[in-house]
């Protein structure tokens, strides 16, 4: 299919549109699946492969997927190529599985890879292996492929997405980039060639009189440092590298002077060298070779560069580059600062030696609008750049994920050997995927979908960037650079100093990315979002986003990915697991009569039982039924008054006639509530597996989790001397601001005793009394706060929070702004009731 300026003219003002020249992007896409811009013909693949929503007709049901779900990320698809973040597509699957059927549409707003569309359409083609093993997990599974819609910012993440979801013949791909490097070796492969050392095992050897030549597998590079003390110049790798036990020393001495130094306390020397710019210089940091590892008739062996090694590296150094690459001036960013900084790299071409700036340029030559592209990709930006660690033999060699760092000891690897390692890479990759087209891709923003309809889209599964965890379009620079086409920054959805977006910029950008997924979706439908971070705050954020785009979260569970990052692994604060939000859309006829019956107490019960309804029923986790959080009191209160605030209607009851009516409208078990046609279900499964809930795991860190943790604990009464010793083992960490009362006091405020001096839970008839009282200390509490003035260093949240209610009633959002601005701007953020609260809030003023 042609695609032309006028077609890129249609999408030109759509947010995300990427920075480049038209005949690029004409250039990289390949119409309609892919285009490296905003993709006009996303309405059409719709329209031929969607079925038009109609509720009067839909019978659409899902529980939400209630299941923790592990998946390693040592699979072919996966490994081939290291992009920043990835969710294994096999994971994913289980999630298309569950709320599609064959033939729906899915998608993925930050696609990132492609995994979502990999994992839509392994669903019809998956191995019987596979089969196997997913069928074991879970029942009523229907195969089948599903059709994928894939939207990322990042031209570099989508030009990947297009090539792992684009049918390959894996044999003319092998053969046609086996026979670029062929040709591009002919030309260039002298460039890694190294005399072979003779050992001493090989002295009687006969070589013909011709010196033995290996090929090198990689150079190490060493900075230059300068004693502050003499100004002599020392090689680092001379001077603090430890030969014997393979590891860098954090002290060493000066050669000359004998001063003791480490690193920080050293400027790096430079070299000049001609500048981009007419009659302009740079400074660079100055390198030099200090180790060579190379390959000799099938045995691998290090040396020290010899005359000859240098020789060659001077003339290749001199030589005229006759083809294109990148020599982009580097943004000014968090990640794009270090190398500046560290070794005066401002451009892109500097992240290369010579010799393999000239390789890579040469092979780039060849593979335009071929397969090969995504294999040199693959290594262009990290494998054969300056990023290259040399890991002293104990590791392979490689770059600091999630950074632009460049190390004092370089490791240059030869990139015909790469590139030939990657290519077996793809093939095992592409051998294990389709053979048809069943998504489409587009490179936009998704605060912006204006070229996908209404209620459209059957589902979507999720990978939003996590805040300040990564910068995506600084890492992703290099690879555009070489594609010469780069991210449009002004929708990117992270946290960034030096773009100017803190949390709130974040969480404003992720709303308008959801209130678009919002739109897209069909109503009664699902999204599953996969999120990783450890801050609270960030997490927070991510809730309240989906929450005003008008989205109801029904289900929070874990991915675990099996093999953590560098962080996850040596960090012990460091999240383990990603979590998985399920939420849905509720139905239109929901909304209508919601809004109808505003000012009554009808909203509150029409929300409960829709919620209800999209909850899971049974729940089975290591052989004992899971209790299930949503399905208690507390949290049908939080949704239920967090869904009436978000659509601006007075909520209609509070606390104590909340709870009365649950026990008066639904039927209880285990301390949950069930719809009648529910808790048939649940009472089955209960005599059937004869077992008994497990308690959720708590952690008391606060006065709303020590009175959760106090309930599970007096399902049993227990008096003061049994419970004080248990408590005291739980409170491990109290948060920084939190006024945490006596055992003495939450015992006292939420429970009653008996005349045994056992505390226990108090029944249906006495609980309104005791939370009326609770509440009425709580809100003397928060007025003893308004009288004051100045910052709140320590304060009980549970009294913040019943104030807030209040005000809220009130309609006092001034006092709420203000007494917020007295608190703690982490307590805000890591709270999602207080959160809520002053957002909204602040808007109405």
């Amino acid at each position: 299919m042609k695609f032309t300026k006028e077609d890129i003219d249609k999408v030109r003002q759509i947010e995300g549109f990427p920075i480049a020249k038209d005949e690029d992007i004409i250039a990289l896409s390949n119409p309609p699946y892919y285009t490296a811009c905003p993709n006009p013909f996303i309405e059409d693949f719709i329209r031929e492969n969607g079925k038009p929503y109609d509720e009067a007709t839909d019978d659409y049901h899902r529980e939400p997927f209630a299941a923790d779900v592990s998946e390693g990320k040592n699979d072919p698809i996966y490994m081939a190529h290291s992009y920043h973040t990835k969710v294994p597509y096999k994971a994913i699957m289980r999630y298309i599985l569950h709320y599609t059927k064959p033939g729906d549409i899915v998608f993925d707003g930050f696609s990132g890879t492609g995994m979502t569309g990999v994992a839509a359409q392994m669903c019809g083609c998956a191995d019987l292996e596979m089969r196997y093993d997913f069928e074991q997990k879970q029942k009523k599974i229907v195969w089948g492929s599903r059709n994928a819609i894939l939207n990322d910012l990042s031209p570099a993440a989508q030009f990947i997405s297009f090539n792992y979801n684009t049918p390959t013949k894996v044999f003319e791909f092998e053969q046609e980039a086996l026979r670029i490097m062929d040709q591009c070796e002919k030309e260039c492969g002298w460039m890694y060639q190294t005399y072979h050392t003779r050992s001493i095992n090989e002295v009687n050897i006969s070589y013909d009189n011709k010196k033995p030549i290996g090929r090198i597998n990689y150079t190490v590079w060493s900075d230059i440092l300068i004693c502050p003390q003499c100004g002599t110049e020392l090689v680092f790798w001379d001077v603090a590298f430890d030969k014997d036990k393979e590891k860098v020393n954090e002290v060493f001495h000066c050669s000359h002077c004998g001063m003791e130094l480490s690193k920080k306390d050293c400027e790096r020397a430079q070299t000049m060298e001609i500048g981009m710019l007419k009659d302009t210089t740079e400074f660079i940091a100055k390198q030099v070779p200090v180790l060579i590892n190379y390959i000799y008739n099938g045995k691998q062996y290090t040396k020290l560069p010899d005359d000859e090694d240098l020789a060659l590296i001077e003339k290749i150094d001199h030589m005229r580059n006759p083809y294109w690459y990148p020599n982009d001036a580097l943004p000014d960013g968090y990640n794009t600062e270090q190398p500046k900084r560290s070794h005066g790299i401002y451009y892109v071409h500097q992240f290369y030696t010579k010799r393999n700036l000239y390789v890579l340029a040469c092979i780039n030559n060849l593979i335009q609008k071929t397969k090969t592209q995504i294999v040199f990709q693959s290594i262009n930006a990290t494998l054969s750049s300056k990023l290259v660690r040399y890991n002293m033999g104990h590791r392979g060699n490689g770059p600091l994920n999630g950074t632009l760092y460049v190390p004092s000891l370089v490791a240059e690897t030869n990139v015909f050997k790469l590139i030939r390692s990657k290519i077996s890479d793809f093939s095992k990759a592409f051998s294990k995927t389709f053979a048809f087209q069943g998504g489409i891709c587009s490179t936009a923003s998704s605060t912006d979908l204006r070229n996908i309809a209404s209620n459209s889209i059957d589902y979507i599964f999720t990978d939003p960037p996590f805040g300040e965890n990564l910068n995506y379009s600084e890492l992703s620079f290099i690879w555009e650079a070489w594609l010469k086409i780069k991210t449009n920054i002004k929708s990117e959805a992270i946290i960034n100093r030096v773009q100017g977006k803190g949390l709130v910029e974040y969480q404003q950008l992720m709303t308008q990315c959801f209130a678009e997924f919002f739109r897209i979706l069909k109503p009664n439908r699902w999204i599953t979002v996969e999120f990783h971070n450890s801050k609270n705050s960030v997490w927070n954020a991510i809730q309240e986003s989906l929450l005003r785009a008008g989205f109801i979260i029904a289900d929070v569970r874990t991915l675990d990915k099996k093999q953590g990052s560098f962080k996850q692994v040596t960090t012990s604060s460091a999240v383990k697991q990603d979590l998985v939000i399920s939420a849905y859309k509720p139905k239109d006829s929901f909304k209508r009569d919601f809004v109808s019956h505003a000012g009554s107490n009808e909203t509150a019960w029409s929300f409960v039982r829709q919620h209800l309804e999209n909850l899971p029923v049974v729940v089975l986790k290591e052989g004992k039924i899971e209790l299930i959080a949503e399905r208690q009191a507390y949290l049908l209160f939080d949704r239920m008054v967090a869904y009436h605030i978000i659509n601006s209607i007075a909520v209609p009851l509070d606390a104590i006639d909340f709870y009365n009516g649950l026990d008066e409208k639904f039927l209880k078990r285990d301390g949950m509530y069930f719809l009648t046609d529910q808790v048939n279900e649940y009472d089955t499964a209960r005599i059937i597996n004869d077992i008994e809930p497990i308690q959720f795991d708590l952690f008391v860190t606060n006065e709303k989790s020590a009175i959760a943790w106090l309930y599970q604990q007096l399902e049993k009464p227990q008096t003061y001397a049994e419970i004080q010793p248990k408590f005291m083992q739980e409170i491990k960490t109290i948060d920084k601001f939190e006024a945490m009362p006596e055992l003495s006091v939450l015992l006292e405020d939420n429970f009653l005793q008996d005349d045994k001096g056992k505390w226990y839970i108090p029944d249906i008839t006495k609980a309104a009394d005791v939370a009326k009282l609770r509440e009425k200390k709580l809100l003397k509490e928060f007025e003893g706060y308004l009288v004051t003035k100045g910052k709140l260093k320590l304060f009980r949240t549970e009294a913040i929070r019943v104030g807030f209610a209040k005000l809220w009633v009130e309609k006092n959002y001034k006092l709420i702004v203000d007494t917020a601005d007295r608190l703690p701007e982490t307590v805000i953020q890591e709270d999602d009731k207080l959160l809520m609260y002053y957002d909204i809030s602040l808007g109405r003023i």
